[in-house]
């Protein structure tokens, strides 16, 4: 294993709800994601400015955020998902987040499936969006969505990854995740990836948003951290996955999967058990 590092656990609600059957009631939202920031998680990835039409489930998000019980040194830190500019416009509005999230595909089918705009549309509002946070205190995540392949048809190799990560390095982007947004990605493809941008782009946090299923999570993590990756995503209970690529979602990486094998590996610190046995309990009710 390169890296010895505590890892970073992104912990993703708004993936698990975003696809849901039903809609979650706001109040169990922030009961839920509050419970979440009691954890010891480096990042939550709670919520989206995006269309309500596109994403019911998201159309809270405003009201959930100011019931967030996030403070300013707290060593959590909020995430919100964003699709274009008038997204961004909205959540650098509130102080309770730190990071804005935007999905950049390296699929032109996908990207305009998911934002409806041309790879060369989304590289703009990447700039539009770089600029509104380094403005107002926040900081560009940037995840390179179909990163590992897609179901299109569309051309995918390891130098078009090579390629988009500097395009965004040259625009101040500080973290970047592959995101394997319908679960195509097998291990070989994620050690491929990660060892070749880790060493090119070593100022850079590379991360994985990786989906998996209960059979076939382990290969992948393993893949990840054993490549030097210390940035993963995950959700309790292994729910989530894009409804904007297909109706059928893949499940996320199960963070109890994921902790537990941190755990065992000495690579998780500052987790409070107690508050997670809390959250997961509240995901049982919530998820149903």
């Amino acid at each position: 294993m390169k890296q010895k590092s505590a890892i970073q656990l992104i912990e993703c609600p708004r993936d698990a709800m975003q696809g849901w059957k039903h809609f979650i009631p706001t109040k169990d939202k922030i009961r839920y994601i509050n419970s979440l920031l009691q954890v010891g998680f480096h990042t939550i990835d709670f919520g989206s400015f995006v269309s309500a039409k596109a994403i019911p489930q998201m159309s809270d998000t405003k009201e959930v955020v100011k019931e967030l019980e996030v403070s300013r040194d707290s060593n959590t830190k909020l995430l919100s998902i964003v699709a274009n500019t008038r997204g961004a416009e909205e959540a650098v509005y509130f102080p309770q987040i730190k990071y804005l999230g935007f999905p950049f595909s390296i699929s032109p089918t996908f990207q305009m499936l998911n934002t409806n705009k041309t790879m060369e549309q989304s590289l703009k509002t990447v700039e539009e969006i770089q600029t509104l946070c380094v403005e107002n205190g926040k900081e560009l995540v940037i995840y390179l969505s179909m990163g590992f392949g897609n179901p299109y048809a569309d051309l995918y190799s390891k130098e078009m990854l090579l390629k988009w990560t500097q395009e965004m390095v040259d625009r101040g982007i500080g973290i970047i995740s592959l995101a394997d947004t319908v679960g195509v990605a097998n291990s070989s493809q994620i050690s491929e990836a990660l060892n070749s941008l880790i060493p090119a782009f070593p100022k850079t946090s590379i991360g994985v948003h990786l989906h998996a299923a209960s059979n076939n999570w382990k290969n992948k993590f393993e893949a990840a951290i054993d490549s030097g990756c210390i940035r993963i995503d995950g959700a309790l209970k292994g729910i989530g996955g894009c409804p904007m690529a297909q109706e059928d979602l893949v499940g996320n990486m199960d963070s109890v999967l994921v902790i537990d094998y941190l755990r065992e590996k000495k690579l998780l610190v500052d987790f409070n058990e107690n508050a997670l046995n809390q959250a997961i309990q509240i995901a049982n009710e919530i998820f149903q």
